[in-house]
Order: structure tokens, then C-alpha cells, then sequence
């Protein structure tokens, strides 16, 4: 049976794939895995007997649960390799084979060739993967030979022995699979801009090949060569199914560490990914919590000294996703384009998801410090002055026009309080008119709680767009509360929340807390509405 920190690990674990490592209570890493879907892989293991005595004890020794999110099953794959040769964990028997991945290799060579290869060999050639089959390469390549014919041969091909004739044109050429180098039949120059369009094959940009590709399926269909257009539309549908490559691992970025920062109200988080070799090796997520008010820099800036220190780093170069001085001797990078950047994003990415499962395990096993920190976080998203400890909704419902009625819900600290809702039957509005009838409902449901001495809201939410907001403020305007009582509408389509007098809407991010307890006061009052009827 897990221990109840292990209960809360797992509870908060991310629907996603990645990689998993279990310690035991000493911090010794026992097991590296991988998993396409995190929560489901790792709370399977304690979730069923296991026959396996190993697995059985493996199980019995986990006292601790890290892992890193990825973009996909297979980088998951390739980082549980690199993760597994790299600290070979006791558990790892069956995976601490040596088996390396392939790559493929653009040589540097005057025409270049382009093969595959499992061994990366620095003379200035180019390594593009690694793929997780040698299929998956040759397919690949097979793409590539039928669109720029390249040459297979190894001769040296210089200018000097090309212009003396020391060659002649093999049977490849003949074949139509090579455009024949060798006896000057093309270009360095018309050569290599082919190399620039396979350069952006195996880097997943297939934008003009798929455009070339239509084209002549096109031609071939009008012509009626169904059989050759049939060939080139086989083509097509393994580009578009081919899936651009890792970007857990490319051999151009080395011993390099990665920071990312996420923060809110009270904390911040910052991600380190190190990588070696090109390889993620590491992964960690520091909470700060906050003294003062501190900005994401001064946080950024303190996590980097201390995970550095925590774990000897001796790399020379950081990437980060904005401009930071760290003194002399570390050359800071803040990435604009290509893998650089997309590895700065992973990292948002793992702090992002820290913060996520911080927040689930503080609302599990401290839900006064999570409720603080909710009203803090929703202050802060939605400009508030003052934390909205009490806020009420207001929806407009009616069958076909007739019947009107709207109703009110509350939250008090972030849950519904179910007690104070409340229902209005419209008196002064004939027929379906949602902005007449919202002003009418928040003018007596305000008179009311001011006649009756009764405590207001921090935040009043009306579901609906401009019209409906304008209504609200009109009705607040009348009872002398305009300005006293934040309002905002929160439009239905596109989840866009209108503030009195800004035309622009706020946009938060899909997965806040914030957006979500919004999200979830209106469905309440819109499913509360309904039952008047």
C-alpha cells in the first residue's frame, strides 16, 4: 500500500506522456520508465498484484515519484533511453543494453551523400534524429531518393578530378537515381539547393515537398495515369503521417542547462532540463516561495544558482526565455528559433505541470493555504483590488421567448454556497429581452442585500457578453454601487471576459484555476436556471 505522499503524487500525476523515476527513501534512483500516459502507467503499479517477486519489491521500496513531460511517446522512448545509459538504476536490468539509436547523415562533402547511421562521427557532417527504427530511417530516405536523386557512390568528388574526366556515370544514373556528379551533369550549386529541401524533410518541414507532391498527382489524375497517381498520393499520406523529429535530442545542443520559470501570487517554479551531449540527463522543478514581490528575473535568477550549485553544474551556456545577467563566465541564450527554442519550451512546459499537481496536492492536503492561494492567483488574473471571497453569478434563461427567469448563484471562497442562491421570476420585462431583464435582476437582488444590511460581493460575474455587462453596471449605477463592486460578463463562444468600459476582452489561459472556478459559476447558474422552469 502506497504511503499517503505517494497517494497525493499519484492523484496529481498529468494525463501526458513522459518519463517516470522511482527512489527510495534515500534518494537512490531505483526504476526509469516511460509512458504514454503518465497517470495510467505509473498508478498501475500500485494499483494490481504483481506476480513478479522483482516487480513486487520494486514496488515495496518506492518512496518517492519524479517525472519529466514530453511531447510525445516517442520522446518519451528516446529520454528513457538516454535517462537508463546514463544511471543505469538497479531495476533497469533489461534495459541497460547499449543499443543505439539510428540517425540519418548528411555528409560534409562537396556533393553530399545522405545515408543512415548509428555512429556520430565529428567532421562537420550533419545528424538528423535519432529515429526510433531503422524502418522508420529508411522509409524516410526512400522519400527523399525518389524526390532529389543523390549520389551513393564514396568517390572524391573535387573539382579538380571531375574536370580531368577520372569518372564516368554508373548505372544508378541510368536507373534515374542519381543526377550524375561525377561527370558534371549537375551543379554544386543546383546540388546543394536539393540538400536544403532534404534538410527541411527530415526536420518535419514538408510544406513544398507536399505542394510538389499535388501538383503532380494532379497532373498524373488529369492525364489519367491513375496508377502513377496513385504511387505520388501513397507518397503524400506517409508525409503528412510522418511526424517531425524528437525535440528531446539533437546532437548540436551540448552541456547546456535550460531554465524556465512559471509563477503566481505566492510562488514560483522553476525548471532545469540539463542536457549532455545533446540529451536531456536531468530534470528538476524548484519552488520558490515568495518574501516580497519578487519579479519572474529575481526569482529566475535565484533558482539558477541554486540548482547549479545543487547539482555541480559545470556547463558554460544557459538557455533561457528572456534576457537575464547572470555576471561573467556563464553565456546566457535566450532562444528565438528552431530546437534551441523548442527545448526552452519543454521546460515551460514541466513548470508549468509542477505547478498544476503543487496546486491539487496544497488543495488536498492544506485546502486553507489552497483557497488562499486560489483568491490570490484570481485577484491577480482578474485585476482585481481586493480578493474575491464572495462572488455571484447571474444568468438569464426562458422557453422560447416566454417565461422569462434568471438566477443567481454564489461562491464563497472558491465553492458554491448553495444556500444563498437565488431565483427571479422577471415582473417588468414583456418577452425575451436579456439585456431589460439582467439590469432588472441585479437592481433587486442589490436593493435587496442593501435594505437588508446583508454583506455584498468582491465580484459579481454576468454570463453573457457587452450588452448584458452594460445592463449589470447600468443597474449597479443606479443603487450608487458602480465602482464599489467589481463586475465583469463572460461571453459563452470563446470564454472572453468584458470589462465595464474596455472593449477588449481578457483572455486567460485555458487551464487556470481562475478561468475554471468562472467557468464553473456559470454552468451552475445556468444549470439552476433551468430548473425553474
Amino acid at each position: 500500500m502506497e504511503t499517503p505522499e505517494l497517494e497525493i503524487q499519484l492523484k496529481t500525476l498529468p494525463n501526458s506522456p513522459g518519463v517516470y523515476q522511482y527512489y527510495d527513501k534515500k534518494g537512490k534512483l531505483l526504476y526509469v520508465g516511460k509512458a504514454k500516459n503518465l497517470k495510467k502507467r505509473v498508478s498501475s503499479y500500485f494499483n494490481k498484484k504483481h506476480d513478479n517477486a522483482r516487480t513486487h519489491l520494486l514496488v515495496k521500496k518506492i518512496a518517492n515519484i519524479k517525472h519529466i513531460v514530453v511531447n510525445s511517446e516517442t520522446d518519451a522512448l528516446l529520454l528513457e533511453n538516454n535517462m537508463i545509459k546514463n544511471y543505469q538504476p538497479r531495476y533497469n536490468v533489461m534495459l541497460k543494453d547499449d543499443k543505439s539509436y539510428p540517425w540519418i547523415c548528411i555528409k560534409n562533402e562537396r556533393f553530399p551523400r545522405v545515408f543512415p547511421t548509428r555512429r556520430l562521427i565529428k567532421d562537420g557532417s550533419e545528424y538528423y534524429g535519432p529515429y526510433t527504427s531503422m524502418k522508420t530511417v529508411h522509409t524516410l530516405l526512400d522519400l527523399i531518393k525518389g524526390l532529389y536523386p543523390l549520389r551513393t557512390c564514396n568517390y572524391d568528388l573535387s573539382k579538380e578530378k571531375i574536370e580531368s574526366g577520372k569518372y564516368k556515370v554508373c548505372l544508378e544514373y541510368h536507373l534515374g537515381n542519381c543526377l550524375g556528379p561525377c561527370e558534371d551533369k549537375i551543379s554544386a550549386e543546383t546540388y546543394h539547393d536539393n540538400i536544403d529541401a532534404i534538410r527541411e524533410i527530415v526536420k518535419g518541414n514538408f510544406k513544398d515537398s507536399l505542394h510538389r507532391f499535388r501538383s503532380q498527382m494532379k497532373a498524373h489524375a488529369e492525364a489519367m495515369e491513375f496508377e502513377d497517381a496513385q504511387r505520388i498520393k501513397e507518397k503524400i499520406e506517409v508525409l503528412e503521417g510522418y511526424q517531425a523529429k524528437s525535440t528531446v535530442v539533437n546532437p548540436s545542443i551540448n552541456n547546456v542547462d535550460v531554465f524556465s520559470i512559471v509563477s503566481d501570487e505566492g510562488y514560483g517554479y522553476v525548471n532545469f532540463l540539463q542536457l549532455s551531449h545533446g540529451a536531456i540527463i536531468r530534470s528538476h522543478t524548484l519552488e520558490l516561495k515568495k518574501k516580497l514581490d519578487e519579479s519572474d528575473a529575481e526569482l529566475l535568477a535565484i533558482g539558477i544558482i541554486e540548482i547549479r550549485q545543487r547539482f555541480n553544474s559545470q556547463s558554460s551556456e544557459i538557455y533561457v526565455p528572456f534576457e537575464l545577467d547572470l555576471g561573467d563566465g556563464i553565456r546566457v541564450t535566450v532562444p528565438k528559433l528552431g530546437d534551441k527554442k523548442r527545448i526552452v519550451e519543454l521546460s515551460e512546459r514541466n513548470a508549468k505541470y509542477f505547478r498544476m499537481e503543487r496546486f491539487k496536492q496544497t488543495k488536498i492536503v492544506d485546502p486553507d493555504r489552497h483557497v488562499n492561494r486560489l483568491m490570490a492567483q484570481m485577484k491577480s488574473d482578474l485585476r482585481l483590488s481586493v480578493e474575491p471571497r464572495h462572488i455571484e453569478c447571474f444568468d438569464n434563461s426562458n422557453i422560447q421567448g416566454t417565461n422569462p427567469v434568471a438566477a443567481c448563484v454564489v461562491f464563497k471562497d472558491g465553492k458554491p454556497s448553495k444556500k444563498d442562491y437565488r431565483k427571479f421570476n422577471i415582473k417588468t420585462v414583456t418577452g425575451a429581452n436579456d439585456f431589460a431583464s439582467m439590469e432588472e435582476v441585479v437592481f433587486r437582488r442589490y436593493r435587496r442585500l442593501l435594505n437588508e444590511d446583508e454583506p455584498l460581493p468582491q465580484l459579481i460575474i454576468v454570463d453573457g457578453g457587452k450588452g448584458q455587462l452594460s445592463s449589470g453596471v447600468k443597474a449597479l449605477e443606479t443603487l450608487g454601487l458602480r465602482g464599489k463592486i467589481a463586475i465583469i460578463g463572460i461571453a459563452k463562444r470563446l470564454e472572453e471576459l468584458f470589462y465595464p468600459g474596455d472593449s477588449i476582452p481578457l483572455y486567460l489561459d485555458k487551464k487556470s484555476e481562475t478561468l475554471k472556478v468562472i467557468q464553473q459559476l456559470r454552468n451552475e447558474a445556468h444549470r439552476f436556471g433551468i430548473t425553474f422552469h
